[in-house]
């Protein structure tokens, strides 16, 4: 961590609290909210818990907060179009009432009605979202996320564009994690609408590549929150895992560690979890050189659930505390480079 407009603070999603082995595979069953606050506190690796309280547990988590002396930040919630918007606006009221300053927003890509946003609706509902949230001291930060409108990386500038335009700044939540398990993946290509610009080179989506969508969007200056998961370019499905309809699910979580034989059902390659390091040290590069970085939260997201960690034998609370510490040593590395100047933004 660094002193004034350059520090920021480091977390871990509440989804990821959780200590599974081999005999105890990860499922949706949470520890209480006192131990995933005594674990994330205990690590002596983050500033924060991510995750939303909600009104029938609130008091357990104001409890858990004085008692361990450990904040709520950069929690994330799901939000339905045409359904949502009261539980979107009494989320934001949670958020102030704990001493949130960052709520992360995922919104599908289709409206409750089942016709799909157009960049204008989104547009509404983001500054409608800022409006209300500022006025209550909360910052809404919009996430990149399979299944929702961004998932169509190339809106997300266009929608940034015109949020500016009306003088409001776009803050963006940049999880690399879902452009990352699409490298090489044409049918994941085909779904956010770039395989046609990816196979002309027209748009690039390796972070290794100058000018990739990572340094387009840390270069527009919208990047306001991070969040950490090592996936895999091209990563398979998570076979030890279905969705609540039985349909296949997505692989778009990659051990950060070597998994021990069985805690894991596929070969693991530690080349594969580059292009995800490599988006932190971009991110931390561009922080250290640009006067315009505006971020301010990195969370591990390291999680359960079907298409990340759910039936898998590594503990989970393990993976994010590794992540933390890999967040923690390049920031310290990037700042020896960037003091002997030899740090290339």
């Amino acid at each position: 961590m660094v002193s004034g407009d350059k520090s920021f603070s480091i977390g871990c999603s509440g989804r990821g609290v959780r200590s599974s082995s081999r005999d105890n595979p990860i499922t949706m069953v949470e520890h209480s909210i006192d131990q995933q606050f005594r674990m994330v506190k205990e690590s002596g690796v983050f500033d924060y818990i991510a995750r939303l309280p909600s009104r029938s547990n609130l008091g357990e988590y104001q409890t858990a907060m004085h008692k361990y002396d450990l904040r709520v930040e950069q929690p994330t919630w799901y939000y339905l179009l045409g359904r949502d918007e009261a539980l979107l606006l009494d989320n934001l009221l949670i958020c102030r009432e704990v001493g949130v300053k960052h709520h992360n927003i995922m919104t599908f890509t289709h409206h409750a009605d089942g016709h799909a946003l157009t960049d204008g609706e989104v547009v509404d509902h983001y500054l409608k979202t800022y409006d209300f949230g500022m006025s209550h001291g909360v910052e809404p930060s919009f996430e990149v996320h399979v299944n929702m409108w961004t998932e169509q990386f190339k809106r997300v500038l266009q929608v940034a564009k015109q949020v500016r335009s009306r003088g409001v700044p776009f803050n963006f939540t940049m999880d690399y994690s879902h452009v990352n398990f699409k490298i090489g993946n044409d049918v994941e290509l085909e779904l956010s609408g770039i395989r046609a610009d990816v196979e002309s080179g027209q748009l690039l989506i390796d972070p290794f590549e100058a000018d990739s969508l990572c340094d387009q969007w840390l270069g527009d200056g919208i990047v306001r929150l991070v969040q950490f998961r090592t996936a895999a370019p091209n990563q398979g499905p998570n076979i030890w895992s279905r969705n609540e309809d039985g349909s296949p699910t997505r692989g778009i979580q990659y051990p950060i560690t070597r998994p021990l034989p069985g805690e894991w059902h596929s070969p693991w390659h530690a080349y594969l979890l580059e292009p995800s390091k490599h988006v932190i040290r971009k991110t931390l590069a561009h922080h250290l050189h640009e006067e315009s970085s505006r971020l301010r939260c990195i969370t591990t997201e390291m999680i359960d659930m079907p298409d990340y960690g759910m039936g898998a034998r590594y503990n989970l609370f393990e993976q994010n505390v590794e992540a933390a510490k890999f967040i923690r040593k390049t920031w310290q590395q990037s700042c020896a480079l960037h003091l002997a100047g030899l740090l290339e933004p």
